[in-house]
């Protein structure tokens, strides 16, 4: 065996038990927080952008 096929089977090897740990509720779970995280965030700058033109004025 040459080092290339040891370490391309213990990088499989690796990968799929990562692989095997999650869940696709734990996936989508996270994508959805994400998403919500992104939203509360453009909402708030949004809103302090307005609160920031409204004291310069």
């Amino acid at each position: 065996m040459k080092w290339n096929d040891i370490r391309i089977g213990a990088i499989g090897g690796t990968l799929c038990s990562i692989w095997a740990s999650f869940s696709l509720g734990d996936v989508l779970q996270t994508a959805l927080m994400a998403v919500v995280g992104t939203m509360v965030s453009f909402v708030t700058s949004r809103l302090l952008g307005r609160v920031r033109r409204r004291k310069s004025d």
